[in-house]
């Protein structure tokens, strides 16, 4: 398994079983697909990894939304075409990352908080990672209710402090002030075959 995804591998709640429609819930359903898929990972080609973690990951992030953050206050200047390009290029490239990383399994596993914890943003739900050495590594998960009454994953942040998307924004921002939204795709499309091939 793969730095830096390597952490991500089982998702089981901490304590109580949370109800099924709960946001913890969502985290452990999407680390039980993660974890299979891990066990599985020698025999799957990077192909056959992406066909399985692909619905799960797009039942369990919001990655429209997740784009519109990543991309920042210029979303609303990008044309409707492009903004779909970008999200779907975005959304190919996400699943594309956990495709790549998550190649094996070394015995750890995942804990996830019964207890989310809503505040202005939206929901926090807090997992560790549990080292094979017993060692543990903050995850959390900032989530919001979507449309449906379920609940999506709308950032990640590493060590718990470390926001994904605000870490992805600026590096986007970099990108767009460049070469406007075709670059930034163009971007996201070279690097999803970097990790298709890699």
């Amino acid at each position: 398994m793969s730095a830096p995804l390597a952490f991500l591998v089982r998702a089981r709640p901490a304590g109580a079983a949370a109800p099924a429609g709960a946001p913890n819930a969502v985290i452990a359903r999407f680390y039980d697909v993660l974890l299979a898929v891990m066990k599985a990972a020698k025999g799957l080609n990077f192909e056959a990894r992406y066909q399985r973690l692909a619905p799960t990951i797009a039942q369990s992030f919001d990655l429209a939304l997740m784009t519109r953050i990543a991309v920042g206050p210029s979303w609303g200047q990008i044309a409707a075409a492009d903004q779909q390009r970008l999200t779907d290029a975005f959304s190919r490239y996400t699943v594309s990352v956990y495709a790549n990383r998550f190649d094996g399994y070394g015995g750890e596993r995942f804990e996830v908080d019964p207890a989310a914890a809503p505040g202005a943003n939206g929901t926090l739900v807090k997992s560790w990672l549990v080292k094979s050495n017993g060692e543990k590594v903050v995850l959390d998960y900032l989530m919001r209710p979507d449309p449906s009454g379920g609940w999506k994953v709308i950032d990640v942040y590493l060590s718990g402090t470390i926001s994904e998307l605000a870490t992805r924004r600026s590096e986007f921002l970099a990108v767009l002030q460049r070469g406007g939204a075709a670059g930034l795709i163009r971007m996201l499309e070279q690097r999803t075959a970097a990790l298709r091939t890699g």
